[in-house]
């Protein structure tokens, strides 16, 4: 496969994944403006640092981390590259130059979506119907995924998008985490009160894992919470699952057996599970959960700059 069809499946669904999880970290914040109105005013700005761009942001709106605000540059920013509105753009770019690889459905379906949240940002329905919106993207971010699994042969072009897709969730999980545990710190007096159950409640539905999450453990814990969306090894969206079948599609695309490793991206991304399998909850916390989450989101990017390099970066001609 080429090294430019390769790259172009590859950030597609990256971008993709992206998007989707933008939308869960507002949808995480207007859950929990409506059960605590009085608390919205402190709940905005940590959603705009946890990704990283708050100078970016502040150089186009000051401090004021107003709903609108944040929603504007998060979700419609054509200028902001990480905003839904650009990873969109960005993936029907990337969709469009590999249409012979993917399925129709699937070029149809990111084509569509693009579409209509242009549309949808021309009539201010963003911010008008903020909940509905935002549900609207998450959900086609599921039906992207679900005709990725079922509409496309499942070879190495596959591989390459079930990678990238895998590890933007790995990424986005982590910082969905991170929000809770270190930006939205309750106070002191309101750990382990019924507003800090509901905080957590609502990071669980941003990764879609409150049902599950309950199955396994029935009451909401913070300990429990955190261990279940970092090492849960049956739940898909959880940082160690993503990452572990991440490694065996890194695996599928070079033909080497795991444990063993034929290039960089696999010794990184290998050594990045040997490190969450060798760990656990009570170590973390000992280390610091934010702390521990920066740290691997550092090492998630480190995976994908070896991806860069050992499958996309071109090679020059020999003399």
């Amino acid at each position: 496969m080429l090294s430019r069809v390769a790259s172009s499946i590859y950030w597609m669904t990256r971008y993709i994944e992206r998007a989707e999880n933008i939308a869960r970290f507002i949808s995480v914040n207007l859950n929990l403006t409506l059960d605590f109105p009085s608390e919205a005013s402190r709940q905005w700005q940590p959603i705009v640092m946890a990704t990283g761009d708050h100078a970016l942001f502040e150089k186009k709106y000051g401090t004021d981390y107003s709903s609108r605000n944040v929603i504007n540059f998060l979700a419609l920013d054509q200028d902001y590259a990480n905003s839904i509105i650009s990873s969109l753009r960005a993936a029907r770019e990337n969709a469009r130059s590999v249409r012979e690889i993917i399925s129709s459905e699937m070029w149809e379906q990111v084509n569509r979506y693009y579409i209509e949240l242009k549309d949808s940002a021309k009539t201010d329905f963003p911010n008008r119907n903020p909940h509905k919106f935002f549900k609207i993207i998450t959900m086609r971010g599921h039906m992207f995924t679900g005709l990725l699994y079922s509409t496309m042969s499942h070879g190495e072009a596959f591989q390459f998008a079930l990678t990238g897709l895998l590890l933007e969730r790995a990424d986005k999980t982590s910082r969905i985490l991170d929000v809770k545990y270190f930006m939205l710190l309750p106070r002191a007096g309101e750990v382990n009160t019924p507003y800090d159950s509901i905080q957590w409640a609502a990071v669980l539905k941003s990764a879609s894992a409150l049902e599950m999450y309950r199955k396994r453990f029935h009451r909401i814990i913070p300990k429990q919470v955190c261990d279940f969306l970092i090492f849960d090894g049956e739940f898909p969206r959880s940082i160690r699952f993503c990452l572990k079948k991440a490694e065996k599609s890194l695996h599928n695309i070079s033909g080497s057996p795991v444990g063993t490793v034929s290039n960089m991206a696999e010794k990184s991304l290998g050594r990045l599970c040997a490190d969450i399998d060798y760990s656990d909850i009570d170590e973390i916390i000992d280390i610091g959960m934010h702390e521990y989450l920066d740290g691997l989101q550092v090492k998630i990017n480190s995976v994908g700059s070896h991806i860069h390099d050992a499958f996309f970066k071109a090679i020059p001609p020999q003399s």
